[in-house]
């Protein structure tokens, strides 16, 4: 298990590239010692840019970024001790898969014999013992990213950053990568900050996920905090598929309110809103929809009209009609007698109070 103290902390951290604008503002984030944090956010979000910060590729306009209690802005990047992943690999064309890996070490001043030893440890860890020899140009995708990886690795760095590093591979393949990467980050013990658009890949991977939206920090949390827990509506909508209802509050109840959306009122968990007229999208997962089969089986009970049923393997994908809102979504798993349920027919769904949350009125934006 990751340990509690601190390996990174950005405190107060922004950039700016024209003075105006700040494309990652006033960010304060701790990574502890041995844990795994994915950056998640669209193109944009400023993720990436935090990343060349704390890599020391580019510089910090303000605030300060610690590396076990140091501040770095002032150490070139070389001496920074932190190994990178990028997503186009980075390899050297002319040098070996064993001459890629001896670059860094060289640069280190590390002996001949040691380079060797270090350099055999790292192909066994990515599982590429026999390939000393190769170019890159005679190597897979996959081999050539494993290589990339075992090159950030080789000098033993207790940081690695690794940029969309599986952007490129193709969807099994990058699968196959993922667990990899988590499984070998596990056995290391190394602090691995990730960056992604992929919010399958950061729930994959990572301790924490950071959520990024346009150069401000939304949410830190687990993949399961986020999934179930989301604070914000972007959060939500980014993180998994999620059904946004617009509505008003209309009354507060403690913990709960209800919300007026349409000719309907939903009970929901009261996240965000803190007064009665106040504008907030309810937010509700697929999977926690379901059929009424009795009058009052739910807290919050409509009428719809089923638009599009699509199959999915293992579940079903159903569109509904409700609230004059003709995209709400719900899934059900692929059981015997699914075909009961068709494009036309009127239903009646419904999900608890504890299962839809009310949070800031979602503004669309990017």
């Amino acid at each position: 298990m990751p340990e509690t103290v601190p390996h990174v902390v950005f405190r107060g951290v922004s950039k700016t590239f024209d003075g105006v604008t700040n494309v990652v503002a006033d960010l304060d984030l701790e990574v502890g010692k041995g844990e795994f944090v994915t950056f998640l956010g669209p193109s944009g979000s400023g993720k990436t840019t935090c990343l060349n910060m704390l890599a020391g590729f580019v510089a910090v306009s303000s605030g300060t970024i610690l590396v076990h209690g140091r501040s770095v802005e002032q150490v070139p990047p070389r001496k920074r001790g932190i190994g990178m992943v990028f997503q186009n690999y980075a390899l050297f064309p002319h040098l070996t898969v064993a001459g890629n890996l001896s670059f860094p070490l060289e640069v280190r001043g590390v002996g001949e014999a040691r380079r060797k030893k270090l350099v055999a440890r790292a192909l066994e860890q990515v599982r590429l013992q026999g390939f000393e020899d190769r170019r890159p140009s005679r190597l897979s995708g996959g081999q050539q990213q494993r290589v990339a990886i075992a090159r950030a690795l080789v000098f033993e760095p207790d940081l690695v950053l690794m940029d969309e590093p599986l952007g490129a591979l193709d969807r099994r393949l990058r699968e196959e990568l993922q667990y990899e990467i988590r499984g070998l980050q596990r056995r290391l013990g190394i602090t691995c900050i990730y960056v992604t658009h992929d919010q399958q890949e950061a729930m994959v991977l990572s301790d924490r996920v950071a959520v990024f939206r346009a150069g401000r920090l939304e949410q830190v949390d687990t993949p399961e905090g986020l999934y179930e827990e989301p604070q914000r509506s972007f959060v939500a909508r980014f993180v998994g598929e999620n059904n946004r209802i617009p509505g008003v509050v209309e009354e507060l109840d403690r913990g709960l309110c209800t919300v007026r959306a349409g000719s309907g009122r939903i009970r929901a968990l009261r996240v965000v809103p803190d007064a009665v007229g106040q504008p907030t999208t309810v937010s509700i997962r697929p999977e926690r929809i379901g059929f009424a089969v009795a009058p009052g089986s739910y807290r919050n009970e409509f009428s719809a009209r089923v638009e599009d049923v699509t199959f999915l393997g293992d579940h079903l994908r159903v569109t509904l009609s409700v609230f004059a809102k003709r995209d709400m979504v719900l899934t059900i798993p692929n059981t015997v007698g699914h075909g009961g349920v068709l494009p036309g027919d009127e239903v009646r769904i419904g999900w608890a109070a504890t299962d839809c949350r009310a949070l800031d009125c979602e503004d669309d934006g990017p």
